[in-house]
């Protein structure tokens, strides 16, 4: 008995909700182990839902890099952590040319730059040495990438919006600001619904609410 691509859409996209249950839950009880089984998981199964409601190439790309970043991530090591870096970036490059030249709102580009600069200026004294530059590179490119995520629409702007919040949390994190109860949740679940906003969006925007919906 075959599977129908409708039915197969259904089902990577229900294996990433259970996923990212376990993920979130595990975070919240403090389970290392689903945590470092489940955050694997989530962003191959997004990008093979994708891929079978006709995704663009740059988007598939852009949750594969997100997948590297996120197994990366995984370890402590300094090494990790600049090279999980690296392939988010690369990951929101792919957004950028997924975006291509739709037009945004300047307005909204005055408060994501004011965002940004206010932002590293309060990190910057915090924050490791050697990691002063690469945080502020990445944050500009970051910012970029979330502010662009509008010219798709207001799911992907509100998935952008996310991400940027997402890994605002992860910044405070190393410049070791105080933190949320469980702040490992609250990144994940910023991030999670990131990708998954900027993933509808940019599909409803390429195609349309009937190839977007399950």
């Amino acid at each position: 008995m075959t599977t129908s691509p409708r039915g197969l859409s259904r089902a990577l996209l229900a294996a990433f909700g259970l996923a990212t249950a376990v993920d979130l839950i595990s975070l919240l009880a403090g389970a290392e182990l689903g945590h470092q089984i489940a955050k694997p998981l989530l962003m191959p199964l997004l990008a093979a839902y994708a891929v079978t409601r006709g995704a663009p190439k740059p988007l598939t790309l852009a949750l594969l890099f997100g997948w590297g970043g996120d197994v990366l991530l995984l370890s402590d090591a300094d090494w990790a952590f600049l090279v999980g870096m690296g392939s988010f970036a690369v990951g929101h490059v792919c957004y950028l040319v997924l975006f291509g030249r739709r037009r945004t709102s300047p307005a909204l580009g005055a408060l994501y730059a004011a965002a940004l600069v206010g932002t590293v200026l309060l990190l910057w004294p915090d924050l490791p040495a050697e990691l002063r530059i690469p945080v502020a590179g990445y944050s500009l490119l970051l910012t970029a990438m979330a502010y662009r995520s509008s010219a798709l629409g207001l799911l992907a702007g509100l998935g952008g919006a996310l991400f940027l919040l997402s890994d605002t949390l992860i910044a405070t994190g190393v410049a070791e600001w105080p933190q949320l109860p469980a702040p490992d949740f609250w990144v994940m679940v910023t991030y999670v619904a990131a990708q998954y906003l900027l993933t509808a969006g940019a599909l409803r925007a390429m195609y349309g609410e009937r190839r977007t919906t399950v």
